[in-house]
């Protein structure tokens, strides 16, 4: 309260200066509070599209809210979902594709769920030599695609084969590890590879491939609109500490919103994390991900991380179709939307 003794124009000013202090005070306390330690993993290892979680760690958004991160790399989306479901990690990121797929196969498993969805479209793609003749997706059947077994393009193939009324079964598959899809697409041995559209275009660019000179099939752009990497959470955290993967959603939901307004600060977080990496390729890794797949324009109209049901349903009989699945689950399980920041914090 004012002090009764000052006049009337130093108690106001004395008032409003204190009520000033207040949002820093704030800040500082929570910044200060116990922390709660979280494991956190990547879907992949550490390069462009990491900034939306090292610049989140780096700004202090996550200590803000009470939380310590230690983020580590990934090794593809089945193996963070096996993170997750075995109690090593709390939360991550990982392709929606494949926690759909461990949910309908283990019924009796970790009850893991998507509680923030980071892509409104799978970033999925055909890569392909226009040299080759393959120009557009009927001419496919016939021809060789590498990829490795657990790329989600790869699995999500038949939708596509589907979407696009030819035969999947036309096409002979190689398996490729990661790093070489890229190489053995160039070299002949394989007539078009599946990879992420930010991952493989940057790779063959590095590789001396002209952009004019590829073909690309976007999944998104060709009849499978299916959502991308969500943020999962285990079973465990959700039930018994909601209040943390309530903060820890806060904090990248802003860091989200700083990467989309400043990727070329933004970038600057993941080459600390690795001083060895390309700025200039990381941040265009960074933009293609962000302008391609998560600041899209739905999302732009309806906000960020949430999903739509009638989609997710949707996509989820695709995807157990085309898999093979041993049930359909059901999208409340896939998502929950519990832990979302308010629409007014997730809007662009």
């Amino acid at each position: 309260m004012p002090d009764p003794r000052l006049p009337p124009p130093l108690r106001r000013r004395t008032f409003s200066a204190a009520l000033t202090t207040l949002p820093l005070a704030w800040g500082a306390a929570r910044a200060q509070a116990p922390t709660r330690t979280l494991r956190f993993t990547l879907d992949w290892r550490v390069d462009g599209p990491g900034a939306i979680v090292l610049l989140t760690q780096g700004r202090g958004y996550f200590a803000q809210e009470g939380l310590d991160v230690g983020i580590d790399a990934g090794a593809g989306s089945a193996a963070s979902v096996q993170r997750l479901a075995s109690g090593t990690h709390d939360i991550g990121v990982a392709d929606t594709g494949a926690l759909v797929e461990y949910l309908a196969n283990h019924a009796q498993g970790a009850r893991l769920q998507a509680v923030y969805m980071l892509m409104e479209q799978a970033p999925s793609a055909v890569f392909a030599l226009k040299k080759s003749g393959i120009l557009q997706p009927s001419d496919l059947p016939g021809r060789t695609l590498g990829a490795p077994v657990f790329d989600a393009g790869r699995k999500a193939f038949p939708l596509f084969a589907k979407a696009n009324r030819f035969d999947a079964g036309r096409v002979r598959w190689t398996n490729a590890d990661p790093a070489l899809r890229e190489t053995l697409l160039i070299k002949g041995d394989v007539d078009a590879i599946t990879g992420f559209y930010y991952t493989s275009l940057l790779n063959l660019e590095a590789r001396g491939v002209r952009r004019e000179d590829l073909t690309i099939l976007k999944y998104a752009d060709h009849g499978v609109p299916l959502y991308g990497n969500a943020v999962v959470v285990s079973p465990t955290l959700a039930a018994e500490e909601p209040q943390a993967v309530r903060g820890f959603l806060r904090a990248l939901n802003r860091g989200i919103r700083d990467c989309i307004a400043d990727p070329a600060a933004a970038v600057r977080y993941v080459k600390a994390r690795d001083s060895l990496l390309d700025v200039k390729v990381e941040e265009r890794r960074l933009r293609h991900f962000l302008d391609h797949f998560v600041a899209t324009s739905a999302v732009r109209r309806a906000g960020l991380g949430g999903v739509d049901l009638p989609r997710l349903r949707n996509n989820i009989v695709q995807l157990s179709d085309a898999l093979g699945l041993k049930r359909y689950v059901p999208a409340e399980e896939v998502f929950s939307s519990a832990f979302l920041p308010t629409l007014q914090e997730r809007r662009l």
